[in-house]
C-alpha cells in the first residue's frame, strides 16, 4: 500500500514538474489524469503529502502549483473554540488555522507555517507545517482523580486538552487540588498529552490558591532567592555622609510624595516653586541604582523579573522588601539618596531649562491622591488645616497640571479615560466592593509631572547621542486603522487620513467628539485595539499616543527595569564615564534588555488582568438572579455585552433573547428583532439579570430584565 502510495506521488510530482503542466485545481487534475470520483480522496491524500514535503503547493485560487510556497514562522495562539492563529513578529495580521490543521501545536509554540488561502479583505488562512519549540512546559489546571490515574484541565482555555496523568505521577493529589503540572509527552495521533504532577497549590476552594493559580499560571516568580535577599539585607544601611558626597542637598526643598494610600513603594517626589511666571518643578527619583549595582546578583533578579506585578491581593515586587518598602522608597523623614530632573516651566508649559542630578532629599510629607483632592477640589477644612502650610504649592501644581495637560491636548496627545477597576478584598481575598478607579485631580498632577520628566530626560539624552533605552509607541497600522474608519463612518463620524497616514491628534479630535456619546465605550476600546503595543527599544522612535518624539522611563526604577537601566546610563554620564568602552558594552546589551522587558512587561498586564477578571466574576456569584442597570458596551453576533456602572462586563447571549428572534445588523453594529423589529443599539441602557457565573472562563452571564427610558 506505502509503496503504491509513494509510486503515485512520484508520477504525479513528475507529471508537475513537466514544461507543458499548467497550474490546475484537484477536480481538473483528477479529470485530466482520468482519477474516478470514488478514488478522489485518494488523490487528495497524495496532493496533500507532497504539499507537506514542501515540493508543491496550493495557490490562492486553489490550483496546484510546483515550488515551495513561502515558510513562516510565529507563535501559535489557540482559541477555547478549537481553531487558531499564528502570530508573525512585525506582521500586522496573523494566519488563521483551522482545527484541522494545527499538526499537533498547543497555545505558545513556535511553528512553521504556510499559508494556503489569502481572501481579498479577508485574514490569511494557514497550515501548521511543523512545530520549531514547544511554547509550554507546565501548566496550572484543576486536577481530577479517577481510579488508576487522573487528568488535570487547565485554567487557560486556550489549552484545548486534558492532561492524562499516571497514578505513580500524581505526587497524591486528589480531585479539587489545584496543580502544577509537567508536560512529559505532547501527545497527538489521538493521544491526550500526558504529564507529572510537580506541585500541588492547594484546594481549588482555599484562601488565596485562585490566585496563585495564575502566578504559577503565567510563571511569575513568587520567591527571592536567598542570595538576593542577603544582599539587599546588607545594602539597606542608612545614608552615609560618604553617599551623600558631591550631590546636590536639596533636604530644605519643601517636598512630598502623593501616592495612593496603601502604596509602599515610593519612587517619587515632588518640588514646585513659582519664580515670577515660570514654574521651578523638581520630580526626584529614588537613587535604586546606587544599591542594585550592574550583574549583582540583585541585579540579574531584577532583570529576570523586569517588573512588579500588582494583582489583586498581592504585589510581586522586582525588589526585595528591604529595598522596595525601604532603603529605595523615599518615605517621609528619611534622607534618601535621589536622581532629579528640575525643569523651568513657562507659562505655555515649555520647558526653558533644566538640570539632571544626583541629589540628597528628605520627604515632609507622604500624601494621598485622596488627601491632595480633598484639598483641592472638596476644599475640606480638617484637611485644610492639617496641611495648611503645603496648601500654596499644591495651588501652583493644579495650575501647572492643567497647562501641560492643555497643551499635550493640542498637540494631539490621545487620552482613553476608561474607567478601571479598584478592587476591595477582605483578608481571604473574596472581594466585597468594586468601584471605578478614581481618576482625580492629584492623579492628574502627578501623571502629568511624570510625563514631562520622562520627556525632558528622553530628548536630552537623545542629542547626547548616548546609548539610552526609550519608550516607543509606533503609528498604527494603515490596514488597521482604514477598519477604524470604516467602522466610525456607522455612527456619522469621520477621520482624515493624510496619505494614508493617522496622526494622533486625529484620534484625539475623535475621542473629543464621541465624549458623552452612547457609542463612547465601544469607539473608544476599537481605537485602542487598533493601535499598536508600547515597547522598549534602544532606537527612538517616537511615541505616536503621547505625540511626542522623544520619550522614556525615567521614573519608577523600584518597579521597572528599563527605568533602573537608564539611571544607570545617566550617573555613568554624569560622573564621566561614559567612554567608548560604556557606550559599547550598553550597545550590545540593549537590545537584549529592552526586548526582555516588553515581553515582561506584557506578561505582567495579562496576569493582572486575569486577576481582575476572576474577582469581578467572584464578587457577581453572590448576585444570581438579582437585577442591575447597565449599559450595551458591545455588540457581536452572539450577543450583547453590557456594562455596569462598577466596570463589570457580562454576556447577554442571543441564546436567551427569547422574546424574538434577533439578527444582527453587522453594517450598524445593533440588534433587530425579526418579528418585533425591536432594536438594541451601542450605549442603549438595559436591566440585566444575573444568570450565570463561570470561575474557569471568568465569564459572567446576564439576560434583560428590562429596558430603562
Amino acid at each position: 500500500m506505502d509503496q503504491m502510495f509513494e509510486k503515485r506521488k512520484k508520477l504525479i510530482y513528475d507529471f508537475m514538474c513537466d514544461e507543458f503542466y499548467v497550474p490546475m485545481k484537484l477536480k481538473e487534475l483528477a479529470v485530466l489524469l482520468q482519477v474516478p470520483k470514488e478514488q478522489r480522496e485518494e488523490l487528495k491524500a497524495v496532493m496533500d503529502s507532497l504539499e507537506r514535503e514542501g515540493k508543491i503547493h496550493v495557490t490562492q485560487k486553489g490550483k496546484y502549483i510546483k515550488g515551495e510556497a513561502r515558510h513562516l514562522r510565529g507563535t501559535f495562539q489557540a482559541h477555547a473554540k478549537g481553531f487558531g492563529f499564528v502570530i508573525i513578529e512585525g506582521e500586522p495580521d496573523d494566519i488563521f488555522i483551522s482545527e484541522d490543521d494545527m499538526n499537533g501545536a498547543m497555545q505558545g509554540d513556535e511553528v512553521e507555517v504556510v499559508v494556503t488561502a489569502a481572501p481579498q479583505g479577508k485574514r490569511r488562512e494557514g497550515k501548521i507545517l511543523r512545530i520549531v519549540n514547544r511554547g509550554t512546559a507546565t501548566l496550572v489546571g484543576y486536577y481530577q482523580s479517577r481510579k488508576n490515574f487522573g487528568f488535570v484541565v487547565p485554567d487557560n482555555a486556550r489549552y484545548l486538552q486534558d492532561i492524562f496523568v499516571p497514578a505513580e505521577k500524581s505526587k497524591g493529589a486528589v480531585t479539587g487540588h489545584k496543580v502544577v503540572v509537567e508536560l512529559t509527552s505532547y501527545g497527538g495521533e489521538g493521544k491526550k498529552p500526558e504529564g507529572r504532577i510537580v506541585e500541588i497549590l492547594g484546594h481549588a476552594n482555599d484562601p488565596g490558591v485562585d490566585i496563585l493559580s495564575i502566578v504559577k499560571g503565567f510563571g511569575l516568580p513568587t520567591e527571592f532567592p536567598e542570595k538576593v535577599l542577603n544582599q539587599a539585607e546588607r545594602l539597606a544601611k542608612p545614608v552615609s555622609s560618604a553617599d551623600m558626597a558631591g550631590r546636590k542637598d536639596i533636604r530644605g526643598w519643601q517636598t512630598v510624595t502623593i501616592d495612593g494610600e496603601d502604596a509602599k513603594d515610593l519612587d517619587d517626589a515632588i518640588t514646585l516653586t513659582k519664580e515670577g511666571n515660570k514654574y521651578v518643578l523638581g520630580v526626584h527619583i529614588a537613587d535604586v541604582t546606587n544599591y542594585v549595582q550592574e550583574n549583582s546578583a540583585l541585579d540579574r533578579e531584577a532583570l529576570k523579573r523586569g517588573t512588579s506585578v500588582y494583582l489583586a491581593d498581592r504585589v510581586i515586587p522586582m525588589l526585595p522588601h528591604a529595598l522596595s518598602n525601604g532603603m529605595c522608597s523615599l518615605n517621609a523623614g528619611e534622607e534618601r539618596l535621589a536622581l532629579s530632573c528640575i525643569m523651568k516651566i513657562d507659562n505655555k508649559g515649555d520647558v526653558v531649562d533644566h538640570l539632571i542630578a544626583e541629589t540628597i532629599v528628605k520627604v515632609d510629607e507622604r500624601m494621598s491622591y485622596t488627601s491632595v483632592k480633598k484639598i483641592l477640589e472638596d476644599h475640606d477644612e480638617a484637611e485644610c488645616e492639617r496641611y495648611r502650610d503645603l496648601i500654596p504649592m499644591f495651588e501652583h501644581m493644579q495650575e501647572l497640571s492643567a497647562i501641560l495637560r492643555e497643551k499635550r491636548h493640542k498637540r494631539g496627545a490621545i487620552d482613553f479615560d476608561f474607567p478601571e477597576a479598584k478592587l476591595k478584598l477582605d483578608e481571604n481575598g473574596n472581594p466585597l466592593e468594586i468601584t471605578p478607579y478614581d481618576r482625580n485631580v492629584a492623579t492628574k498632577i502627578i501623571e502629568d509631572f511624570m510625563l514631562l520628566a520622562n520627556e525632558t530626560v528622553a530628548e536630552d539624552y537623545f542629542w547626547q547621542e548616548i546609548p539610552f533605552v526609550y519608550r516607543v509607541h509606533e503609528a498604527p497600522d494603515e490596514e488597521k486603522m482604514k477598519k477604524l474608519q470604516t467602522f466610525i463612518q456607522n455612527f456619522g463620524y469621520t477621520m482624515h487620513l493624510s496619505n494614508q497616514v493617522v496622526r494622533p491628534k486625529e484620534i484625539q479630535k475623535l475621542l473629543d467628539k464621541i465624549e458623552g456619546t452612547q457609542e463612547e465605550a465601544m469607539i473608544c476600546r476599537l481605537t485602542l485595539r487598533s493601535m499598536k503595543q508600547a515597547k522598549y527599544s534602544p532606537d527612538n522612535e517616537g511615541h505616536f499616543g503621547l505625540a511626542t518624539q522623544y520619550y522614556t522611563h525615567f521614573t519608577s526604577p523600584i518597579r521597572r527595569y528599563p527605568d533602573l537601566q537608564i539611571h544607570r546610563i545617566i550617573k555613568d554620564n554624569l560622573r564621566g564615564r561614559m567612554n567608548e568602552g560604556r557606550r559599547n558594552h550598553f550597545d550590545k546589551i540593549l537590545p537584549e534588555v529592552t526586548m526582555q522587558a516588553s515581553s515582561l512587561e506584557r506578561r505582567a498586564e495579562e496576569a493582572e488582568r486575569e486577576t481582575i477578571k476572576l474577582k469581578k466574576v467572584q464578587y457577581m456569584q453572590q448576585f444570581f438572579g438579582k437585577e442591575f442597570e447597565g449599559v450595551i458596551s458591545g455588540i457581536t453576533k452572539w450577543g450583547m455585552y453590557v456594562e455596569l456602572p462598577n466596570t463589570v462586563e457580562g454576556l447577554v447571549h442571543v441564546t436567551v433573547m427569547t422574546d424574538d428572534h434577533y439578527d444582527y445588523d453587522e453594517e450598524h453594529y445593533r440588534m433587530i428583532g425579526s418579528h418585533t423589529r425591536k432594536v438594541y443599539e451601542l450605549g442603549q441602557k438595559l436591566r440585566v439579570r444575573v444568570i450565570g457565573t463561570d470561575i474557569l472562563t471568568r465569564t459572567i452571564d446576564f439576560e434583560i430584565a428590562g429596558e430603562e427610558s
